[in-house]
This record gives C-alpha cells, structure tokens and sequence, in this order.
C-alpha cells in the first residue's frame, strides 16, 4: 500500500488546462495520474474542449467542478482566485490557437484568461493536426512562449487524426508527468557549476553558397543546456547554425564553422567547471575554398580535397586544469565499443554514444537511446526517452564522476 509520504504531487494545486482537440481524451488518464499522486487538480476546458469530452468525466475524476466560461456567475473571479493559489498550470492538449492566445496575450476565456493572470510555473503540451506544428507561425508563437520560460513540449511523429502522418501527436504522458515533477520540484544540484556546451552541426564552406556538414539539429545540445541551467548551473551554448530556439537564461554563442567553434570553446574553457560536446563537429573541410560561387561548367571532373578539421575534444582535453569534461559518439552501429575507445583516446571523463541509425534516435529526432561509459569503469545504458529527460540522466551520470567536485556531488546518490 502507498504511503502519503510516497505520493509524488502531494498537496499540490494543479491547474489543469483542456483545450479543443481530438487529444482531449488523453487529459483524463493524466488527471486520474496526477490525483493518484496526491494532487488536488482543478480542470479548466475551452467550450471546444467539451465537444470532445463531456466535463462530468473530469469532474467525477477530480471531484472538483470543471470549469469553463469565464462570465458564468458561479465562476466570477476563477481566473483571479484559482490562478492564485496554483502550484502549477499544465494545458494538455494545446491547439495552435490556445499557443497563439498565449504568445499575443489574448484573453477570451477563462483559460486564456488564467495565462496572464496566473505566477506559477507553466507546462504546455501541444497536439494539432498535419502540418500545423511546422508552420512558420506556431513556430513563432511557440519560440515567443519559451522566451518567457514556459515549458513547451515537443508534439510527437505519428499517424494523426485525419490519417496524415506527421509531428501533431500530443507528447506521451510520461513525458508530461516528468516535465511536471521537474517544475514542482525543481532541482538546484548543479548551483556553483559554471557549464559550457557545444551543439549542432558546423558548416565547412565550398563556396560561398556550398558547404560540407551534417544532419545534427542540436537538439540534444540544447537539452543539456537547458537542463543544466534549470538545476541552476551558469550556462553558455557555443552552437552551430540550427534552427532552434535559445533555451531560457542561457547564454549562446553562434558560430559557424569547426575553427569558429574550437576557438569559441578554448577561450572558455577557463570560466567552465564541466563540458559537454554535443555538437557533431566536421570531421574534414575543403582545403580551398571558392570566394565566388563555382559554376557548374567548371564542376565537370572536378576534384575537391579535403583536410581535417581540428580536433576540438582533444584540444580541450589537453588544455583543461580541473573541468570535467564530457564527449559524445554518434555511430551507425552499437555505440559501446565506439563509446569506450573514444574514452581511452580522447582521455576524458564520460562519454555518451548513441546509435544515429536505430528507430527514434537519429538527427533530428525528439528522443535518443545512449550508453554512457565513464573514467571510473562505470557503463549505463539508458532506453530510448525523450532528449529532456536523457539530459537529466547525462548530468546525473557526470555528478558520480570521482573527478567531479566533491563540494557538488549530490547526497545519497544511487
């Protein structure tokens, strides 16, 4: 039998937020979880939410009235009083239209109403249909939300509602949970800890409109930032071109090519306590490369030679005093042999290697699969999870390092 004292949202005041979407019915389970937990949850649908779900179901779950239309008499006030006294406000489903009402401010309905009302944390969980998520628009909408530091998760890839195949799905409940225990317990672990990470590709130039790279969209990079300042790190992320929104409280540091980003991290080096390359770094460039565009008269036979790029890892590896100092293996074939010769030749502390080729796990991907081999002899092989998550498990793993500051290291650690 579970004790009160084991129930992870125990007194908590959750607002949970519905919005108009074919999804709707996935917001049952998760209030049946969330007051199974200990939480006391109060349930707030926009009039389309009700077309999908009838609002008896989440009352009789929640044993607590639904509410919905901000003039009702009874409801005078709710978006000033339940908003007041919430510990958390999860919307889950968010339509495209419930992100654009919370980036522009507008407020029509006691939902909408809530976002600008409401002081405590907030997590929003996106489902819309074919192409929706993609669109410049909700894009623009979602970057302006996470600058205020919201948490919006990323929908999933799947067969949708109309039978289109495409990023739309709302995110897997156990994603949810994790994001709400992050932010209702957040962790301040890596306070003190000064982080520098690497993310994303960099671009070799041909020509001026040609260049040599690779498939990395710095997702996990970005991951590791943000957590890593979440559990109250300093944090800079030295980034190649993506197309990504900075994390929250993160100072980033573009740069475009192998050079641009060794030089970027070596100057660093000294203000950081750990460091992680993310970044999938050109192994080689072009040895010339073309001021001008090479026209395609003059590409007929010919030959483009390449020379290595420099080997940042190493170069940080030999030029570090205390840091920490993590490396990551993307291979196209299990990762753990790869991962541990990295180790060895690199001669730094952890390395994460992940198989690119396995199902959810490549470039571009929400979520990855990795083995972390450590200097102390430890390996860990973690199962496929959203990157979020992973970036907490990476940041875990670095903490048990012997080499890590003993000053940092947290209490009772398994």
């Amino acid at each position: 039998m579970t004790s009160s004292s084991d129930l992870k949202f125990l007194g908590k005041q959750i607002i949970l937020g519905v919005s108009g979407s074919i999804a709707a019915y996935k917001a049952v389970e998760l209030l049946r979880v969330l007051v199974r937990e200990g939480a006391a949850v109060s349930v707030v649908m926009t009039e389309a939410a009700t077309r999908f779900v009838n609002p008896l179901t989440f009352e009789v779950l929640s044993r607590q009235p639904v509410t919905s239309n901000l003039f009702a008499a009874h409801q005078e006030l709710l978006h000033l009083t339940l908003a007041e006294r919430a510990d958390l406000l999860v919307i889950a489903p968010a339509t495209a239209n419930v992100l654009a009402k919370c980036a522009l401010g507008l407020a029509d309905d006691l939902l909408s109403t809530m976002m600008l009302t409401t002081r405590c944390p907030v997590i929003i969980a996106p489902a819309m249909d074919g192409g929706m998520w993609d669109h410049p628009t909700v894009q623009l909408h979602t970057a302006v939300i996470r600058q205020r530091g919201v948490t919006v998760l990323e929908p999933e890839e799947g067969l949708l509602a109309s039978g289109k195949v495409g990023r739309g799905r709302l995110t897997d409940q156990e994603a949810i949970l994790s994001a709400i225990e992050a932010r209702l317990s957040p962790r301040r672990d890596w306070v003190g800890q000064r982080v520098l990470v690497s993310a994303g590709p960099t671009q070799e130039a041909i020509d001026p409109v040609r260049f040599i790279g690779n498939r990395s969209s710095g997702k996990m990079g970005y991951a590791i930032a943000q957590a890593a300042r979440e559990r109250g790190a300093e944090v800079i992320l030295v980034t190649g071109p993506t197309a990504l929104e900075r994390p929250h409280g993160v100072e980033v540091v573009p740069v475009l090519t192998a050079e641009d980003m060794g030089k970027a991290l070596i100057t660093r080096l000294a203000w950081s306590t750990v460091v992680l390359m993310a970044a999938a770094v050109a192994d080689f460039r072009p040895r010339r490369s073309s001021q001008q565009k090479i026209k395609k008269e003059a590409r007929t036979g010919m030959t483009l030679e390449l020379e290595p790029t420099p080997d940042i890892l190493e170069t940080l590896a030999k030029q570090r005093s205390s840091q920490v100092i993590v490396g990551f293996a993307a291979e196209t074939e299990p990762p753990l042999r790869h991962a541990e010769q990295k180790l060895k030749r690199k001669g730094i502390d952890l390395v994460v290697g992940n198989d690119v080729t396995a199902d959810q796990c490549g470039f571009g991907s929400d979520s990855n699969a990795a083995v972390l081999v450590d200097r102390d002899g430890r390996v860990v092989e973690l199962e496929l999870m959203p990157k979020r998550e992973l970036a907490d498990r990476i940041l875990d793993a670095i903490q048990t390092l012997s080499v890590f500051p003993a000053q940092h290291r947290p209490r009772n650690h398994e």
